[in-house]
């Protein structure tokens, strides 16, 4: 509790605060401009309304700061407020700041939310992963399926189809008798004329590749596991749809023209129609 003489004190200490500045000749806004503080704040601590300045410190060093302006002593006149404004307990503010912070339901459910939409975009990632895997292992095994293994509709077209296959191989037939070469004319004969409106796909392989063709009406003109270094020669009947495993090592021309299988190439298969 303030004694009546203390009150006085107090009081004095504006009031001389307020002498000195008239007698330099300042305003309340001056001493504010140069102090930064409020207008506000400067008439309070003049009129010994401390209550309405922030905190004991906070008045002990703006009393500090305004004595100094006006050429005074400071320490007497914090010393006369000393009772007035007392200095915040610091103990009982840091048992406040480590007082554990309630964690509501609301907040439970946000983090239950954030979690589940977390979770859910994670599935969403690895079900794209998996798909990719599968398909580029599903490429893998149609690159490298034996000759043996390919399916029963991708056997050569039979004759009474109206689509004809020239077939012409670079790799040596194995364990077949020697035959003596065929006089040119011979092998012109022996080699049927071209279908009207047929075209020719040719491959050179420079590795172990396998090979798919559909002609026109859908069906297998050519399906197989081709060994690097070999050239197959087809003929038929466009539309072609064709699939080439590790594609990126076979050269392709159509009708004596050269095709660039890099942009139809996906995980090492090339899928696409010549017309």
């Amino acid at each position: 509790m303030t004694e009546p003489g203390d009150a006085g004190a107090v009081a004095g200490v504006g009031e001389e605060l307020a002498r000195a500045r008239a007698a330099l000749g300042l305003s309340l806004s001056d001493v504010a401009r140069q102090l930064k503080f409020a207008t506000r704040q400067i008439e309070a601590l003049e009129q010994g309304r401390y209550e309405e300045l922030p905190t004991g410190m906070f008045a002990r060093g703006m009393v500090r700061t305004y004595a100094k302006l006006l050429k005074l002593d400071p320490e007497p006149l914090v010393e006369r407020i000393a009772a007035r404004v007392a200095v915040p307990d610091n103990a009982a503010a840091v048992a406040t700041v480590r007082r554990p912070i309630p964690i509501t339901d609301s907040y439970r459910r946000s983090n239950l939310i954030y979690a589940a939409l977390s979770l859910a975009i994670l599935g969403v990632i690895a079900g794209v992963v998996f798909e990719w895997q599968r398909e580029r292992a599903g490429a893998s095994r149609l690159s490298f399926v034996p000759a043996a293994q390919a399916p029963a509709d991708a056997a050569p077209a039979p004759a009474a189809e109206p689509q004809r296959t020239t077939v012409a191989s670079a790799v040596p037939q194995q364990n077949m008798a020697p035959q003596a070469p065929a006089e040119p004319a011979a092998v012109a004969a022996a080699t049927p004329p071209p279908e009207a409106g047929a075209h020719r796909i040719v491959l050179k392989f420079e590795r172990e590749s396998w090979v798919e063709i559909r002609g026109a009406n859908g069906k297998a003109l050519f399906s197989r596991l081709n060994p690097g270094g070999s050239e197959q020669a087809v003929e038929g009947m466009p539309p072609f749809a064709l699939i080439i495993g590790n594609a990126q090592h076979v050269r392709l021309s159509y009708d004596d023209r050269p095709i660039d299988l890099a942009p139809y190439v996906k995980v090492e298969v090339a899928r696409f129609t010549l017309e």
